[in-house]
């Protein structure tokens, strides 16, 4: 399909190769406002992710469910203005997601002994809570770090 409309020169849409010749690492990077109505976005970008990984279905479903309940958990404590930042880093069998948003108080801490910190850890091969005090000019942040292979490893 040739579109009438030509791409401003430098500029070329990324393919499944860029990612490979990095190395076989790639990141992606999404932001949105804080709020539960956006989770369902950055959910889909997980997916995606992993199945573009190779990733098997239970591991895809896996780590959809478990960037859900991370996102969740830090809509839960932002601040109402706040950005939820995503990243994943894919590698070759693991993706690596790193959730973080600016704290509603500078005291907020994730608790770990909830049911949903508990699904967590189910679904996740290996999962951490990252706090950062806030900073001259800079509020306090929480996050959600995530390890996920991509199939059955034991742990």
């Amino acid at each position: 399909m040739t579109s009438k409309y030509p791409r401003p020169s430098g500029r070329r849409a990324a393919s499944v190769s860029d990612a490979e010749s990095l190395d076989g690492m790639s990141t992606v990077e999404v932001r949105t406002s804080a709020t539960a109505a956006l989770i369902p976005t950055i959910r889909a970008v997980a997916s995606d992710l992993a199945a573009r990984a190779d990733f098997d279905l239970d591991a895809i479903s896996d780590l959809r469910m478990a960037v859900d309940e991370a996102c969740a958990t830090l809509v839960d404590a932002a601040d109402p203005t706040s950005v939820l930042q995503c990243r994943f880093l894919v590698r070759p069998e693991r993706i690596r997601v790193h959730a973080e948003v600016e704290s509603a108080k500078p005291d907020t801490v994730i608790s770990t002994d909830t049911f949903g910190w508990r699904v967590l850890q189910t679904l996740a091969d290996d999962v951490e809570v990252l706090h950062k005090a806030a900073a001259e000019g800079r509020r306090a942040t929480v996050g959600i770090r995530l390890d996920k292979s991509a199939g059955d490893v034991p742990r």
